[in-house]
């Protein structure tokens, strides 16, 4: 059996699938014979290796929460293959289940709604040690508390013990969050735009303070965004999803720099640039994202793509790799 030094990849997806059935109204569920079906991730694979920041990038509706959620089993997949050191997920069950989840963990989007209002900070990152039984006593579970609120970045944590979420500060906020998913030790975190609700002046201090855990502890991270420029900054590789799909996946430089869908091309032209020149034209995207239950046949961006022609209307593009380690989805790279 191959061992785990040797298997360079934390987390394999295979053809990963989440659907959810859709609400009809009256007029449309006498009509319908079919079932409407709502394809938020339909079809996706990659690898996350051993302390490795991949970003999950895309148009808010393009399935990417979906997806990170469905990795954690917080959503059932609905077809595909998720294996965590080589070990499918969608089997694991009761104490299997329940160990995966001490090595996997989640940060949300906001803390506002993540945290309970009504727990104390001790309580907040003590939770997930009395639900483990981790810990044989109080003075351990205070040590392991604390631990984890410095390697959050919170100084002085025994002197925010029992505060609660509303006297603490935004930034404050998620770094409590962050030491929640640390207090396990975790080997892989979600990450759902950790830093979209701060100021530009705390999501530094958030994004250092994630790299130098990688850096540390060799945690592997899949990055949610929406902003590329952020991607940009923090991740390793970046891959790029539109309407339930992965278009195109290749190193942070490479997608960035030399970006081949006209999806990822269009989301790089509005980064905000300080050597833009003035009458450097972007590529904005006309139109909307389609809807997810009736997607459009052939190529799933043709109908804002301004490259679009009759086989993109027809035939579905091959996300296929077409450089070392680049994957693109389009029949014009």
């Amino acid at each position: 059996m191959e061992s785990i030094v040797a298997r360079p990849d934390l987390l394999e997806v295979k053809d990963l699938q989440v659907h959810f059935a859709a609400r009809l109204n009256l007029l449309n569920a006498l009509f319908t014979k079919q079932e409407a079906v709502v394809r938020a991730v339909d079809g996706i694979g990659f690898q996350i290796r051993r302390g490795e920041i991949l970003c999950l990038a895309g148009e808010s509706g393009s399935g990417k929460t979906t997806a990170g959620k469905a990795l954690l089993r917080l959503v059932e997949p609905t077809g595909g293959e998720i294996l965590f050191n080589g070990e499918d997920i969608r089997v694991f069950k009761g104490r299997r289940l329940k160990q995966f989840r001490q090595e996997a963990q989640i940060i949300f989007q906001d803390p506002y709604e993540s945290l309970n209002p009504r727990q104390t900070v001790f309580s907040t990152v003590a939770e997930p040690l009395e639900v483990n039984g981790i810990c044989a006593c109080l003075k351990e579970k205070e040590e392991r508390v604390t631990e984890a609120l410095e390697d959050a970045g919170l100084n002085n944590p025994r002197e925010l013990f029992l505060r609660y979420p509303h006297e603490l500060s935004g930034g404050q906020r998620q770094r409590l969050a962050i030491a929640g998913s640390l207090v396990l030790k975790p080997r892989f975190i979600m990450a759902d735009e950790p830093v979209s609700m701060l100021d530009l002046s705390i999501r530094a201090g958030i994004l250092k303070l994630m790299v130098g855990l990688r850096d540390a502890r060799g945690i592997s991270y899949l990055f949610i965004t929406h902003d590329l420029s952020l991607a940009w900054m923090v991740s390793d590789r970046i891959a790029v999803m539109y309407l339930g799909k992965i278009v195109e996946l290749g190193s942070a430089d490479q997608v960035i720099k030399d970006p081949l869908h006209p999806y990822t091309r269009a989301l790089v032209s509005v980064i905000p640039a300080p050597r833009r020149k003035s009458g450097e034209k972007r590529a904005l995207l006309q139109g909307e994202t389609p809807d997810p239950v009736n997607i459009p046949p052939g190529c799933r961006f043709h109908p804002r793509c301004p490259q679009a022609g009759s086989r993109c209307r027809e035939e579905t593009p091959t996300y296929t790799e077409v450089q070392a380690g680049r994957f693109a989805a389009c029949f014009y790279v």
